[in-house]
C-alpha cells in the first residue's frame, strides 16, 4: 500500500484556508459519525449521501453537496485527507480562495454526475470528498507537470519520490481499468465509485487548461 505525502510546495500565492478548512470540516463530521448508532449512522448516510436514482428522478440534489464531507471508515477519510492535503493547498493558492472554492465544488459536481451515470438506477448513497479531490489531481497534472510527489511505502517503512505526471498518470489509469471493470458486475453492491474519480479529474483537467490559457494563476 502506498500513500502521497508530501510535493514540492507553492511559495507565495493564496493561502489556502479553504484546503484546510475542508480537511477540518470532514474530520468534524466523520467525529459526529462515530457518535452514532450504527442504525443512527445508516439514517445519517442515506440522507445526506448522493443517491443516483434520486438525482435521475429530479430529487435530493442538494445531496451532491452534503455527501462530499460523509466517509464510510477509517481508512476513507484518511486515504482522501492525504490527497487533499498533498494537493489541494498547491491548486488554491495559484487560483485563489475564491475561484478555489467554486472549482472545489465543481468538481464534486462532475464527480456526481459521471457516476450517475455510470449506474443510474444505484440506490446506494455515494459519500466521500474524492470526487472533488480528483478534480485537485487533474489540475495539478496539468499546472504542475513536473513537480515531485513524495511517496509512502507502508510495507517497507520507506519512501521515494516520483514525478507528478508520473504518479497521476497511473493513478487515473487505475481508475479507469476499474471503472471499466464495475460496469460488468450484474449486482448493484457499492464499493469505490471510481467513475466519480474519473469525473472528477476531468473536470480538473479542463479547468487546470483554463486556468493556464486564461492566465489566472497567481505568481510563485
Amino acid at each position: 500500500m502506498i500513500f502521497p505525502i508530501g510535493d514540492v510546495n507553492v511559495k507565495g500565492g493564496a493561502k489556502p484556508f479553504l484546503t484546510y478548512s475542508f480537511i477540518g470540516l470532514n474530520i468534524l463530521v466523520f467525529l459526529y459519525q462515530l457518535t452514532l448508532k450504527d442504525a443512527q449512522c445508516a439514517v445519517f448516510v442515506n440522507t445526506y449521501g448522493v443517491i443516483p436514482a434520486d438525482i435521475v428522478a429530479g430529487k435530493d440534489f442538494s445531496m451532491s453537496f452534503t455527501s462530499m464531507f460523509l466517509h464510510g471508515g477509517f481508512m476513507h477519510l484518511i486515504g482522501n485527507m492525504l490527497f487533499l492535503w498533498v494537493f489541494a493547498d498547491n491548486i488554491e493558492a495559484v487560483i485563489g480562495n475564491v475561484k478555489f472554492a467554486l472549482f472545489y465544488f465543481l468538481g464534486g459536481l462532475a464527480a456526481v454526475a459521471l457516476q450517475t451515470l455510470s449506474n443510474p438506477s444505484s440506490v446506494i448513497p455515494m459519500v466521500g470528498a474524492s470526487g472533488a479531490i480528483s478534480a485537485c489531481l487533474g489540475a495539478y497534472l496539468v499546472i504542475f507537470p513536473k513537480s515531485k510527489i513524495k511517496i509512502l511505502v507502508v510495507f517497507l517503512f520507506s519512501s521515494f519520490n516520483i514525478g507528478a505526471i508520473y504518479f497521476l498518470g497511473l493513478w487515473i489509469a487505475q481508475q479507469f481499468i476499474a471503472g471499466i471493470g464495475s460496469i460488468a458486475k450484474t449486482a448493484d453492491t457499492g464499493g469505490v465509485a471510481y467513475w466519480a474519480h474519473i469525473g472528477g479529474f476531468a473536470f480538473g483537467v479542463l479547468a487546470g487548461l483554463f486556468f493556464k490559457r486564461r492566465g489566472a494563476l497567481k505568481k510563485s
